[in-house]
């Protein structure tokens, strides 16, 4: 994956936002449209056809000294974050499985300082935090229930998709974005198996809904999704990507408005609306030549 050092034009912007908006809709797929009760099993049938589709058409291995940081990334990323995901997706609604994810920019911001010295400036912090001052309003909506083992894994979630979302665009490689995508999902999925073999329920027999929602999920929710903001984490900084990642709950409770009649309240609304500009905010905060540069030297997370 190629990380380019050129500034970055709306369209990538544009891109990168394309795949959160498409995540959110995953929320009303897994928890309306697939056999209930079966998160890994459905993390697993997400990623695994997703990663075997994309390195047959890649056609390109990672280098040997590659696939340790490559490995990591597949659990950070793909792997424990996907298992995460849909324990939260099917504990929580949807929009507030999401919601609980809004600290993820704020953790990209502290892992950029902790490992490199690199301090946010004061316009990117804020909007951080406004980001999530936002998400707590939504948590105010009628019917939003919480489920301390869902909260828990959204919060879990939240810290590996931060965690790796900083490393993929530290350990820069030049493994063409189809392949490094590829690669991820297929270690990550392999390593779903165990937890859906022993931990979930067999499936049940499936109909032409239940097909039609796991094929969007693979080709749309996942290939097309995860290229995108790969491609996006190569030319985009990590606070930046990690803050449109806020465009997920944005899509999930619009979505769930929209098709499943999810109550809106105007608090909701004025929550939407603050997440909405923090996310524009953070975009203009971590523009080049708006960020701090890191101190000569400063590397305490040298790898």
């Amino acid at each position: 994956m190629h990380a380019t050092q050129e500034q970055p034009s709306w369209t990538d912007y544009l891109l990168t936002a394309l795949a959160p908006a498409i995540w959110g809709s995953t929320y009303i797929v897994a928890t309306h449209l697939l056999p209930p009760d079966r998160p890994f099993t459905t993390a697993l049938l997400r990623t695994l056809p997703a990663g075997i589709l994309l390195t047959l058409w890649a056609r390109r291995l990672p280098e040997r000294s590659q696939w340790g940081r490559l490995a990591l990334l597949a659990a950070l990323n793909i792997g424990v974050f996907q298992a995460l995901l849909f324990v939260a997706a099917y504990r929580l609604p949807g929009g507030l499985a999401a919601v609980v994810g809004a600290i993820q920019p704020l953790l990209v911001v502290a892992l950029a300082w902790a490992c490199e010295g690199r301090r946010a400036s004061g316009l990117a912090i804020a909007s951080c935090v406004l980001g999530v001052l936002g998400m707590a309003a939504l948590l105010l909506a009628p019917g939003a229930g919480w489920d301390a083992l869902g909260i828990a894994a959204a919060l879990a979630g939240a810290a590996c998709m931060a965690a790796g979302t900083y490393l993929t665009r530290r350990w820069k490689t030049d493994v063409p974005v189809l392949a490094f995508t590829g690669w991820q999902l297929l270690a990550g999925g392999a390593m779903l198996l165990p937890a859906a073999w022993a931990i979930d329920p067999p499936l049940p027999a499936l109909n032409g809904a239940h097909l039609l929602a796991y094929a969007y999920l693979v080709l749309i929710g996942t290939m097309a999704a995860y290229v995108l903001w790969f491609r996006g984490l190569a030319r985009l900084s990590p606070v930046a990507v990690s803050s449109l990642g806020l465009l997920s709950p944005l899509a999930a409770v619009v979505l769930g408005w929209a098709l499943l009649g999810q109550a809106m309240t105007g608090v909701s609304l004025a929550g939407l609306a603050t997440v909405f500009a923090s996310i524009v905010a953070v975009q203009w905060a971590t523009l080049p030549g708006a960020q701090t540069p890191a101190p000569a030297g400063g590397n305490p997370c040298k790898s």
